[in-house]
């Protein structure tokens, strides 16, 4: 993950986001890509695609340049290659076109879950992002401090379309040296019996070479309690969630258990795409 892409509002939410970014950024000697999306009204817009010189599109460009220069000058962003741009597009649409275009490997973006980042996090734009990204997604809420991902915890049914997400999250967690809490969840809907469950999670786990993991069974009343729980428990210092499957475990994580969990959970949360 050398190529870190954060959006940013000039929020605080974002901020935090790119703070986070930061620690990634220094530990995996990394670049951070910041980005500002301006959606501009109708008739400004429509200027700028014939190409004429509108003031005011110059001006929200011009003053968005020199506010992600100041940004940039941050002192947590010292040591570290940082590139700024300014685009004029929607804010899920010009996400996801920078991503492509920059060859970005991880996207962190900041939410306070119900306001902030309102127009990227919230709704439809929100499922969007983290069902459409083909690259990991990491929300991030509160200000982390220095603090790093030493326990994550990987709420997972075991099938095998997650093999690839659990991939993804062995290359993040070696950049950190964390360990990974792999849970299945266990709910009145969802139940296997222990023995069956055990079986399954060593099938899976064998797999890899990865030693740094624990295998756990947790029982919860849905899936999204069990999660925001279990990572309570163990003191979990970030959850990682697959979303939008389309067999096996498509059932067990979904969309709408993923924006549950990104939007009321504290802790932050890095989605991978099955």
């Amino acid at each position: 993950m050398k190529r870190i892409l954060v959006p940013t509002d000039f929020s605080q939410y974002a901020e935090n986001a790119l703070k986070a970014a930061a620690l990634i950024a220094r530990e995996n000697d990394s670049q951070i890509y910041l980005l500002h999306l301006i959606e501009l009204p109708s008739h400004i817009d429509n200027g700028i695609k014939a190409q004429s010189l509108i003031p005011e599109a110059v001006l929200f460009v011009d003053k968005a340049n020199e506010t992600l220069q100041t940004i940039a000058r941050n002192p947590y962003l010292d040591g570290i290659s940082v590139f700024i741009t300014v685009q004029i597009e929607t804010a899920f649409e010009g996400i996801l076109s920078y991503t492509k275009k920059n060859e970005i490997d991880l996207i962190v973006m900041g939410s306070n879950g119900a306001s902030g980042f309102k127009e990227i996090l919230i709704g439809s734009n929100a499922e969007k992002i983290v069902r459409l990204s083909e690259k990991p997604v990491l929300i991030v809420k509160d200000d982390i401090g220095t603090s790093t991902f030493k326990k994550i915890v990987f709420p997972t049914d075991f099938s095998n379309e997650a093999h690839a997400p659990f991939k993804s999250l062995i290359e993040f967690a070696s950049i950190f040296k964390s360990q990974i809490d792999l849970v299945l969840i266990s709910t009145p809907n969802i139940f296997k019996t222990t023995i069956e469950s055990e079986i399954k999670m060593e099938e899976f786990i064998q797999k890899y070479n990865f030693k740094n993991y624990t295998l756990n069974i947790f029982n919860d009343s849905t899936i999204e309690n069990g999660i925001t729980n279990f990572a309570t428990k163990m003191e979990a210092d970030l959850i990682a969630i697959c979303t939008h499957g389309r067999t096996g475990i498509a059932h067990f994580i979904n969309g709408s258990v993923t924006q549950d969990v990104v939007n009321h959970n504290p802790r932050p949360v890095i989605t991978f795409k099955i």
